[in-house]
């Protein structure tokens, strides 16, 4: 029994499953963010991206040895120089794949980009785990984490204003025909930013116009006070308020 012990510790290596274990977790820290801000990529994906990144650092440093002809020495067979960036380097481009798909844009409006920046940072410190550099690992963990809050915080009480903040919302809305010119002109008159606008006639078994826009605003709570604002009109029959996604 303790012969097969012995057997099974020398083919496995602890330290590689510490270096792992360790990736999961930082991966789980920033995640975990991520997750609370209801962002598309979260625990999951985070977790997932390093632990990629350390399982495929450890196999670039550890994985593929060369021989020099006759001797045990691990070196490149070409130069003299044993390369172990090779797959790892291939990391820092492969991860671009990913970030790209969690950033969309509709119109002016860009979402994503931060959750795509944590994907990259998640695959660094993956990376770092990988070669077994933890403390910059932790670090990284650390500063990304405060990073995400804090500069939160500061966006809200210091940049209220910020065009970044604004919420773009698709309104339609179904009205009298008498009533149609009165709410198109209300529209334009009240909402600057205003990236589409369309009037159309109901079909001959319905009545009434409707009038659909898309306007960015705002306010901290768009959707409660666009309904407020419109139900306040005359002639309307319905409203439909949804915020685009981006």
């Amino acid at each position: 029994m303790e012969t097969t012990i012995n057997h099974l510790t020398n083919i496995i290596n602890l330290d590689f499953f510490v270096r792992i274990a360790i990736a999961v977790i930082f991966g789980f820290s920033i995640g975990l963010e991520r997750e609370l801000t209801n962002k598309y990529a979260g625990l999951r994906t985070h977790i997932l991206v390093c632990l990629g990144a350390c399982v495929f650092t450890l196999i670039s440093i550890y994985g593929f040895p060369t021989f020099a002809p006759g001797d045990n020495v691990l070196i490149d067979q070409a130069t003299g120089i044993r390369d172990t960036s090779r797959v790892a380097a291939q990391i820092v481009t492969g991860i671009g794949f990913i970030g790209a798909g969690t950033v969309l844009r509709n119109g002016p409006i860009v979402l994503g980009l931060t959750t795509a920046a944590t994907l990259w940072i998640a695959a660094s410190i993956g990376m770092a785990c990988g070669a077994g550099m933890f403390d910059i690992a932790f670090a990284g963990t650390v500063l990304s984490i405060l990073t995400l809050v804090s500069i939160r915080v500061f966006e809200r009480k210091v940049l209220p204003q910020s065009t970044k903040r604004a919420t773009r919302v698709k309104v339609t809305v179904v009205c009298s025909s008498e009533f149609a010119d009165s709410i198109q002109d209300y529209i334009i008159d009240t909402y600057k930013n205003i990236s589409q606008l369309s009037r159309k006639q109901l079909n001959a078994d319905e009545s009434g116009i409707k009038i659909t826009c898309i306007i960015d605003v705002m306010n901290k709570r768009p959707i409660k006070d666009l309904y407020k604002s419109f139900q306040a009109k005359e002639g309307i029959e319905s409203i439909s308020i949804q915020e685009c996604l981006e």
